[in-house]
């Protein structure tokens, strides 16, 4: 766990090439610290383009100029058990959402359609709740074989906690990459759930990693978590190697315990996902649900050290619409991962 008083005065933040030295020992496979990635969140905001520019030179080698879009389907919305202080979806929410039971295996094999007709090649399986039950995982492990016939999708499914038994049955039904989230740090974990511990996160993506399934994990930033925390997060999801990597930005949802929390401004979520980039080198790392709230006009840099995003909307919250994402991407001159 990252000491959040750190002191960082030997590291010269002011010196245009720190940045730059740091992308070098990443490029080259080494780790950063803790201590450097504190000193990335609490930079000056003078020296943001610099860190972005360090960061894109590490999304360049692994990614060039790529964009990979992922399209989400809320598959089963509410009705969770849970006690997740920033999800709409939890026991504990009072938020004016759709809930539903699992939808039709048709309306997720359409789902697919609409994810190809937005030029995305991932499509995320999404069901509320702790874990899937027998019926849930035999629809989705029913139709993930149909989807990848009939539109050739990269195909992951978000579905709670899961043990091996059932990571196993995912993978033997066509699934590709599981997505996890970690959220935040172990030491902030309880301030955001009591129901299920970071712990049982981490199980969850150890018994998909032994099904050989990949990893999708992230976070979400700005429930009231430390940059220690932040910093924790980011090199933990280093220290497991994910495949993928979601950074949210929270949306306080009303009738959520975070309802009203505002604790982030564009450069920060700058800053973060350069972090992310520098702690996960080669991950596709994914701006994910607030990035229009946060980023607002500053979206277009957040794919100079990210490299994914999703397109259309989120689980319970609207996105931008797929048309401004397209334009965005072509502004910045980089191109869409279509094949």
């Amino acid at each position: 766990m990252i000491d959040n008083t750190i002191q960082l005065f030997d590291i010269p933040t002011s010196s245009r090439g720190y940045w730059h030295e740091i992308a070098d020992r990443v490029l080259a496979e080494s780790m950063i610290s803790p201590e450097e990635g504190l000193a990335i969140l609490r930079s000056e905001d003078d020296q943001l383009l610099d860190l972005l520019s360090a960061a894109y030179r590490v999304r360049y080698k692994y990614h060039g100029n790529h964009v990979h879009l992922n399209f989400l389907i809320n598959a089963k919305s509410g009705y969770c058990g849970e006690d997740c202080g920033y999800c709409s979806q939890s026991k504990i929410s009072t938020a004016d959402i759709s809930r539903y039971n699992l939808v039709s295996a048709e309306k997720i094999l359409d789902g697919a359609r609409v994810a190809v007709q937005n030029q995305s090649k991932t499509y995320c399986i999404v069901i509320s709740g702790r874990s899937p039950s027998k019926h849930e995982l035999k629809v989705i492990t029913t139709v993930v074989p149909q989807i990848k016939e009939k539109y050739d999708l990269s195909v992951c499914a978000s579905v709670g906690l899961l043990s091996p038994e059932q990571a196993a049955i995912l993978k033997s039904g066509k699934v590709d990459k599981v997505n996890h989230n970690l959220n935040t740090s172990r030491r902030f974990y309880p301030n955001i759930c009591s129901t299920h511990t970071y712990q049982d996160r981490l199980d969850t993506l150890s018994a998909a990693r032994q099904a050989g399934l990949e990893l999708c994990s992230g976070g979400i930033i700005g429930m009231g978590e430390e940059d220690a925390d932040v910093v924790d997060l980011a090199l933990e999801l280093g220290r497991l190697q994910v495949e993928a990597l979601p950074i949210n930005f929270l949306n306080p949802i009303d009738g959520t315990p975070l309802e009203g929390t505002w604790r982030l401004n564009p450069r920060y979520c700058l800053k973060v996902l350069a972090l992310f980039r520098l702690a996960n080198p080669k991950c596709e790392l994914r701006i994910a649900a607030g990035r229009e709230l946060h980023l607002g006009p500053l979206q277009p840099l957040g794919l100079y050290p990210a490299d994914s995003m999703f397109v259309g909307d989120y689980l319970t919250t609207k996105g931008q619409a797929p048309e401004e994402d397209m334009r965005m991407i072509e502004a910045l001159g980089f191109e869409a991962v279509i094949d």
